[in-house]
């Protein structure tokens, strides 16, 4: 039987989120706001020849004992206005920024995103995220008005709708040659869509972009999270970094697609990683060492373990052994934080406990290994390795590399690990096409167009 053809490993990129993973600290950190750093991280990524970069974003800052929290960056700009003016900077790589179902409506979303398409020739993609927490909520006057039960079946109609909007131009509704300025036609945009959700009618002002309909990512490892990318979305990022789990994950997910009429090439799956480089082994694994010290300062173990145990640890030891007291089932201590909500709690703590006892883990210990050690650790040609196979073994179909520092956190890895790659024919050595959906490998997304190449 003749052996199955190498996968390409697709790569994306997050500019770091707000998070403690992020060391502000470093002598090599820069801005987490000026415009230079998302461009020269931008510009990165496109020598790299990844698919695109990833801007998630939040509607709320983060508190911690009713306090803004004080290792967050403050004043992180809108994502798509970043991604519109980053379309300026760069030629090929795919643009993706996170837009929240929830606190948003249809209309104004698909105008949006069809607009990037544009600015960009064909490199947007939108990151579909939902809210149900009353927290969020305040900043809009919705706190708490949507049910978490519903989440999914508003972001499912909210998806359905934009795609409505971005099909209500027809071939004949405009010129091709987009610069005449004659889009003006009697049936252009029209559309009308009623549903639980949403009920509107009217002319959608805005044609579609090149590729129809930008790409659509999904991040969610509920059922219901699972079902929604296997439905409608094109990439889905994944939280499983190692090959068992990646596996496990791959299977499920990709086993969900037919029943949509798809095939499992239509769906990417990215699971969200880190690196760190050594010229030989033990000198990457005392770079990480150092990086999850310095991600893992005691004040953050003991935000982590106060948000994980729902109570407040004033006074508890991050050096010392877990705390002994029971997590508070619906405790709050720190608001819009979404690794430990109430639900699930009780197992987390447990988790958190038998990793402690097995390994002789502190407090602080637990924190890093759980939430900050990174997924490869090694050689170049180790993490080139290690990466391949993980795609090979069918345990993701490629990574987005979230760095712990900005501007200059992928360096390392375009200079020393891309070219690896690159030799062993499992990455581009350049782009062959203009638009995500090309990069991607992906199906036209236009019911009455053909994308262009």
């Amino acid at each position: 039987m003749p052996a199955r053809p190498l996968k390409q490993i697709h790569l994306a990129a997050q500019f770091p989120s707000v998070q403690h993973t992020v060391v502000w600290s470093d002598p090599a950190a820069g801005s987490q706001i000026d415009f230079d750093s998302f461009a020269r991280l931008a510009r990165t990524a496109e020598r790299g020849r990844f698919d695109f970069l990833f801007l998630s974003e939040g509607l709320r800052l983060r508190e911690h004992k009713g306090r803004v929290h004080d290792l967050d960056v403050a004043g992180r700009p809108e994502s798509l206005t970043v991604l519109s003016a980053l379309s300026a900077v760069t030629t090929h790589l795919g643009l993706a920024a996170t837009v929240n179902s929830t606190f948003n409506e249809p209309y104004e979303v698909a105008r949006r995103l069809a607009t990037l398409d544009h600015l960009s020739g064909g490199r947007a993609a939108w990151n579909v995220v939902t809210s149900h927490d009353a927290f969020t909520g305040e900043n809009f006057r919705r706190g708490g008005f949507l049910d978490e039960a519903d989440r999914y079946s508003r972001a499912s109609e909210f998806l359905h709708t934009a795609r409505e909007l971005w099909d209500s131009w027809r071939p004949g509704d405009f010129r091709a040659d987009a610069a005449s300025g004659e889009f003006a036609r009697a049936g252009a945009g029209r559309f009308a869509h009623r549903g639980r959700h949403f009920d509107i009618s009217g002319r959608f002002s805005t044609p579609p972009g090149p590729q129809g309909h930008p790409v659509v990512v999904q991040a969610g490892d509920s059922d219901e999270g699972r079902e929604f990318a296997a439905a409608d979305a094109d990439v889905i990022f994944s939280r499983h970094t190692d090959q068992a789990g990646g596996r496990a994950f791959y299977r499920d997910v990709k086993a969900r697609l037919a029943k949509y009429g798809r095939s499992p090439a239509d769906l990417k799956i990215v699971p969200s990683v880190s690196y760190v480089l050594g010229d030989t082994p033990a000198e990457a694994a005392e770079r990480a060492r150092e990086l999850t010290l310095a991600q893992v300062s005691p004040q953050t173990a003991l935000m982590l373990v106060e948000a994980a145990w729902g109570r407040d640890l004033s006074g508890h030891d991050p050096d010392g052994p877990l705390p002994e007291v029971d997590p508070v089932p619906e405790g709050v201590v720190t608001r819009g934080h979404t690794l430990y909500r109430s639900r699930g709690r009780e197992e987390t703590v447990r988790r958190w406990r038998q990793v402690a006892r097995e390994r002789g883990l502190s407090t602080r210990g637990v924190v890093a290994e759980l939430t900050a050690r990174p997924t490869f650790v090694g050689t170049p040609r180790q993490v080139a390795d290690a990466m391949n196979a993980f795609v090979q073994g069918d345990a993701a179909d490629g990574f987005v590399f979230s760095p712990h520092t900005v501007p200059g956190g992928l360096d390392e890895l375009v200079d020393r690990v891309v070219p690896l790659l690159q030799e062993m024919g499992v990455h581009r050595t350049d782009y062959t096409g203009t638009t995500l959906r090309h990069h991607l490998g992906l199906k036209p997304a236009r019911r009455h167009f053909e994308e262009a190449p």
